[in-house]
């Protein structure tokens, strides 16, 4: 197994129905499941179930996805219902004017609230054409967090005597591709289960002795402009499954629920 990878041997399969957090007859919003892709990829050619597709299947019409959450990560995920409101959407996303929030656990203690003003590189799929105007160069990217908890455990994970992990809520401004994960890394706070951007080391200490095998990040809240009338629209979803139950044993916040 490689040194970051979390085993996921143990997580049940994804089944229907997905959990509907709002629907009228332009937009439906889902509280998406991790490890389950939002729409099929050349990368991942073996994968049979898709968000897009189950669904689609569920409500029985067509969608269109706004934007995209990565496999591993779970919460808020917003579809159009034809592909001219999707664009409308996604168009608030390029734009800027999407409030979006997360909440993930981390390695060690970070401070008790930051900014994270660091350019990435546009990352693309393997199968994404690439012309020769196509630039690589970084790209301006700004994430904002807190601190919501803290914990220290009298383990020694890796080479201290104690390891410490943080609660973090994080609101990134721009939104480039992997931009939360590759943030936290960048400030020495990775997330745990980031086979890519982690510590295998700590993954496998949360995935063997805490019973929690996936990717700690989850989309708990969305913010957009209603692409008919306009209304701005505020969805929530909390945490569950391993996520919530970790949060229990560490006595630590959920997210709280409010109307739309």
């Amino acid at each position: 197994m490689p040194e970051n990878a979390v085993d996921r041997s143990s997580e049940p399969e994804i089944e229907a129905p997905l959990p509907i957090l709002y629907r009228d007859e332009h937009i439906v919003v889902i509280d998406k499941p991790p490890n389950l892709l939002v729409h099929r990829s050349e990368i991942d050619r073996h994968e049979t179930r898709f968000a897009i597709q189950i669904l689609r299947d569920q409500i029985g019409q067509w969608v269109w996805p706004a934007h995209r959450l990565d496999r591993g990560t779970s919460g808020v995920l917003l579809f159009g219902l034809s592909a001219e409101i999707a664009s409308i959407l996604g168009k608030q996303f390029e734009a800027g004017t999407v409030a979006k929030r997360y909440r993930a656990v981390v390695r060690g203690h970070p401070p008790g609230s930051g900014s994270i003003d660091h350019a990435l590189s546009r990352q693309r799929d393997a199968y994404e054409f690439q012309g020769e105007r196509s630039s690589q160069e970084a790209q301006p990217a700004l994430t904002h967090y807190r601190k919501l908890a803290e914990i220290e455990l009298p383990v020694a994970v890796d080479r201290y005597p104690h390891s410490r992990y943080a609660l973090l809520e994080l609101e990134p401004v721009s939104g480039r591709r992997h931009q939360i994960r590759r943030h936290l890394k960048h400030i020495a706070h990775p997330i745990i289960g980031d086979a890519t951007y982690g510590k295998g080391i700590h993954n496998r200490y949360f995935a063997e002795h805490l019973a929690c095998h996936r990717l700690l990040l989850a989309c708990t809240e969305l913010a957009f402009d209603h692409p008919i009338d306009g209304r701005r629209l505020k969805i929530n979803a909390p945490v569950s499954g391993e996520f919530a139950a970790l949060l229990a044993r560490f006595g630590w916040p959920q997210p709280e629920t409010q109307d739309q």
